[in-house]
């Protein structure tokens, strides 16, 4: 048996989600004519409180559309040295938004609000570019699932509306948060300006991320979307999808956390493992003593156990909705192998 815990984008559709895929009713989502694309963004942005959201093919796309719309030209973005947005997105900052990054080293890779205010450019220095957005990303990907203390992002928020500075956030697995404590949607919608989620992860679909905000915000995502060739066609089949998920999947989460523990209990008897990084939600981190990390993957691969590597010396196991107890007692099976 294959055991993949290489990313939580390796789900496949469950059967209820294929079968409202295959029942979709299509039109052209270019012309706005795409009923089920409609009913998506409308379900999300009232979700969380927020005017409108654009659906897009994946998080990489909201999150850039969302630094394009909110930055000018030489502006500077704020983020953790962690960040997906950094790391992960072909340094579409630069390409797309012509912007440069100021990044921090945070927690895990979450910031303070101390942490932002005392990076925040004098808009009077012509040396200097302008400061005009903070990203924050919950839960933290290279943070080992990491998740943000909501407080703290109040905090950040004040200092952002005392300095004029825009709020976005990368919750590409937000909702991994929001199952583990008591915020709602409705307080992340208060807070930030924008909001990327991500439907394909945790949350199952084969494609699609939203990104919400303004109507005014969603309306210059929606050129740029254009610009970038992201417009659909007939895509109410994969809409269809992130609905169902949204209406089904999110309590799953859940499992998926408590079975990433599990495997973090069972990785930190393994010889190789030094150690193994907090496990909060869904993404296990762990920290090899002199294996590099390729070997261990190689080595795991032969048992058909997949994971990826996240550094010289760290490999990281992401559980989801295809990983279930029979696989997690094969894992530890394999691991004790």
């Amino acid at each position: 048996m294959k055991i993949d815990l290489r990313s939580d984008t390796l789900t496949l559709p469950s059967e209820g989600m294929k079968a409202v895929m295959t029942d979709a009713v299509l039109g052209d989502d270019v012309y706005g004519e795409d009923p089920n694309v409609n009913q998506l963004e409308e379900k999300a942005a009232k979700m969380f409180g927020m005017q409108a959201a654009l659906f897009c093919p994946t998080g990489t796309m909201t999150n850039q559309l969302a630094i394009r719309v909110h930055t000018n030209p030489g502006d500077e973005v704020i983020c953790d040295k962690l960040s997906h947005i950094y790391l992960y997105e072909g340094g579409g900052i630069a390409l797309n938004a012509f912007a440069s990054v100021r990044t921090l080293d945070g927690n895990l890779g979450r910031i303070t609000s101390q942490m932002v205010e005392e990076s925040i450019n004098n808009p009077n220095d012509i040396h200097q570019p302008i400061t005009s957005l903070v990203s924050l990303e919950n839960t933290v990907n290279k943070g080992g699932g990491s998740i943000y203390d909501f407080e703290e992002i109040r905090k950040i928020k004040e200092v952002c509306t005392k300095n004029g500075l825009i709020l976005h956030l990368d919750g590409a697995r937000l909702f991994n948060a929001l199952v583990e404590t008591n915020e709602t949607p409705e307080n992340y919608g208060e807070v930030f300006d924008s909001i990327s989620i991500c439907l394909s992860k945790g949350l199952g679909c084969p494609v699609g991320s939203l990104l919400l905000g303004t109507t005014e915000v969603i309306a210059k995502a929606r050129r740029y979307r254009k610009v970038m060739g992201g417009g659909w066609r007939q895509a109410g089949g994969l809409a269809a999808a992130g609905i169902y998920a949204l209406d089904h999947h999110i309590p799953l989460l859940k499992e998926d956390h408590r079975r990433a523990k599990i495997i973090g209990k069972i990785l930190e008897k393994n010889k190789h493992i030094k150690k193994v990084y907090p496990v909060a939600t869904n993404i296990v981190l762990a920290e090899l003593h002199t294996m590099e990390s390729t070997d261990f993957v190689a080595m795991l691969k032969e048992k058909d156990i997949y994971c990826v590597s996240f550094g010289k010396q760290l490999v990281r196991f992401v559980t989801h909705l295809d990983f279930t107890d029979i696989h997690l007692e094969m894992f530890e099976q394999k691991m004790n192998s």
